[in-house]
């Protein structure tokens, strides 16, 4: 049985590439000079010892592997058991009560992802419907495509599990996508709520996502009527400053099961 532990492939990549340790040295040293760290630095004897063992490099030095060996930081970090792939899976499962900025970031451009390549004449997109319905062809489409449709240039927050401010309207526990564009407040009109503008706010001590007015050289974070959070005024451009505006949510229509079992997010008290 073939010996599969991270040093043995490790040996194996560098054997493909026909370098030798003296190679590795020699490039990772003018990595260490360039970088100012000696950190950086691999000796013949150190990656002999990692190539023959159980050791766990370094940071620095398996930095300087990735770019001798022309090998992706996320895979040599996969020959570690260490996939960054799955950052945001156990990011989802440890929500913050606080509303914060946050980043779905992916680490394989190369990955290919299922995405709707043709969608069915016969359904009229103004309906509801399901989309497997309304999809007649799915295909493998890289996730490097993705990127660059307009999601690639807008920021996503999370609204905190403790952050009431605009429910119903926004649950807490939700994602809402971010327009960096409109860092001032529209002034539109609109006939409901679910057309005027949201505004994702930054703050001394955190974040907020509300309605927003300028009243006086203050920013007035609005509530939801049914919210049983306060207006809050704030000294704009010194106490909060806006982000952008919100132009996309996800959303849980019903409680998360984990949420019920600790009350974390439970409707605060009016009292």
């Amino acid at each position: 049985m073939p010996d599969t532990r991270p040093g043995e492939r490790l040996k194996q990549i560098r054997f493909r590439l026909g370098i030798t340790t003296r190679d590795v040295a020699e490039l990772s040293q003018k990595i260490a000079e360039e970088e100012g760290n000696p950190e950086f630095s691999i000796s013949n004897a150190w990656l002999t010892q990692i190539e023959n063992s159980d050791s766990v490099p370094s940071i620095y030095k398996l930095y300087s592997l990735s770019s001798v060996f022309h090998v992706k930081f996320a895979d040599l970090l996969l020959l570690f058991n260490v996939d960054l792939n799955r950052l945001n899976h156990h990011q989802l499962q440890a929500p913050l009560n606080h509303t914060h900025l946050t980043t779905l970031e992916v680490y394989d451009d190369d990955r290919p992802v299922s995405f709707p390549v043709r969608f069915d004449g016969a359904f009229d997109l103004n309906d509801t419907n399901l989309l497997t319905r309304m999809v007649e062809v799915w295909g493998e489409i890289p996730i490097a495509l993705i990127q660059h449709l307009d999601i690639r240039h807008s920021l996503y927050g999370y609204i905190g599990l403790q952050d009431f401010t605009l429910y119903p309207l926004l649950r807490p526990g939700s994602f809402v996508q971010i327009d960096q564009r409109v860092q001032k407040i529209q002034p539109l009109r609109w006939r409901t709520e679910y057309d005027r503008p949201v505004y994702f706010v930054e703050l001394r001590d955190g974040y907020a996502c509300s309605w927003c007015e300028l009243q006086d050289g203050c920013l007035m974070l609005l509530p939801h009527p049914l919210s049983p959070c306060s207006v809050r005024r704030l000294n704009y451009g010194v106490d909060a400053e806006i982000i952008g505006q919100v132009t996309a949510v996800a959303m849980r229509l019903t409680d998360s099961p984990n949420s019920s079992s600790d009350g974390s997010a439970r409707l605060p008290d009016r009292s």
